[in-house]
């Protein structure tokens, strides 16, 4: 039996974040009532999303930006949630408090511009910090991985890279490349960025 999108934590598969009644009465599309109809409709959107992007070019300048980052993440879910784009009210498990997430997400947008101007850092770990950064201010009810990694890829982009591998060069296992996922950002939450680089540039 297929899990049903209502209530508590009922959607939590994917390591998500879980969203409560509140979150989910803004659910846009009527036809959900599903696990697998709601990550359907998200990879159809995010699909959409990364067609329009691909036609898109960035300056550093534009995604280091806390409206912009807003403004991906509605592209990104805007046709599921009516939320999309807006920081997170409430607290949760992980992430900074809510009236921290603008003031976090300004800070991290200056310390990312700091580092690609010492030029100490390759282009890559620039956009593995940066991505890090994200994920731990946590600004979204939801989607705060996808969006990190692909506002981390549209930077390394915009610096003259390619996307990061995210893990595709090591286990096709899932459940193995989130573990490991996890692992990583845990080490670089310490200030151990070894692991986290490993598994993003590959």
């Amino acid at each position: 039996m297929e899990e049903r999108v209502t209530g508590l934590n009922d959607v939590t598969s994917s390591g998500q974040t879980p969203m409560d009644d509140d979150d989910l009465e803004d659910l846009i599309p009527s036809h959900v009532v599903t696990r697998a109809d709601l990550d359907e409709a998200e990879l159809r959107n995010l699909v959409r999303a990364n067609d329009w992007l691909r036609r898109q070019q960035f300056t550093t300048h534009q995604i280091l930006d806390d409206l912009w980052l807003r403004r991906l993440h509605r592209r990104m879910f805007g046709d599921v949630w009516r939320w999309a784009g807006e920081y997170r009210p409430r607290q949760t498990n992980i992430g900074v408090s809510p009236g921290a997430i603008g003031p976090s997400t300004r800070a991290l947008v200056l310390d990312t511009n700091a580092w690609i101007n010492a030029d100490s850092l390759t282009p890559a770990q620039v956009a593995v910090r940066f991505h890090h950064g994200l994920v731990l201010i946590h600004p979204f009810r939801n989607g705060n991985g996808r969006h990190a990694r692909l506002a981390a890829d549209l930077l390394l982009r915009a610096m003259g890279g390619s996307a990061l591998s995210w893990g595709a060069l090591g286990s096709s296992d899932t459940n193995d490349l989130r573990d490991r996922y996890l692992a990583a950002l845990r080490s670089a939450d310490n200030g151990d960025f070894a692991e986290l680089e490993e598994f993003a540039i590959g």
